[in-house]
């Protein structure tokens, strides 16, 4: 799979998780840090690349002003190792799951996955 790391997800551990599992990663802080969140969207979207995210912008851009989307994963209230570790499990579980249009919030407690597809929204 394909990665967009935003600067507020791009750690290091996550970064090096998905690099070993022998996935394609670009972090917005390799020369993108300063880059708006729609252009972000943008890029994940054109380059089919997985979204990674702790910012809640991306909600309104998504489900306001309708712009396209690729699949967005936004972690809330975690920390690194938390991410690490739930991003590992999502692969694990959930990577038939990871394409356009799905959003998936993770936090300590729970997965919800909801499909721009069907817009059925589930939960785990």
């Amino acid at each position: 799979m394909k990665f967009l790391l935003d600067v507020c997800a791009a750690s290091r551990s996550l970064h090096a998780l998905l690099v070993d599992l022998g996935h394609d990663v670009v972090s917005a802080r390799d020369g993108f840090s300063r880059a708006i969140d729609e252009a972000l969207l943008a890029m994940a979207t054109q380059e089919q690349r997985v979204l990674i995210t702790e910012d809640k912008d991306f909600g309104e851009l998504i489900f306001v002003r309708r712009l396209p989307h690729p699949c967005v994963v936004r972690f809330v209230g975690m920390r690194i190792a938390e991410k690490v570790a739930a991003m590992r499990d999502l692969i694990a579980h959930h990577a038939d799951a990871m394409h356009d249009g799905t959003i998936i919030v993770v936090t300590r407690e729970r997965v919800r996955l909801r499909s721009g597809t069907d817009n059925h929204q589930g939960d785990e």
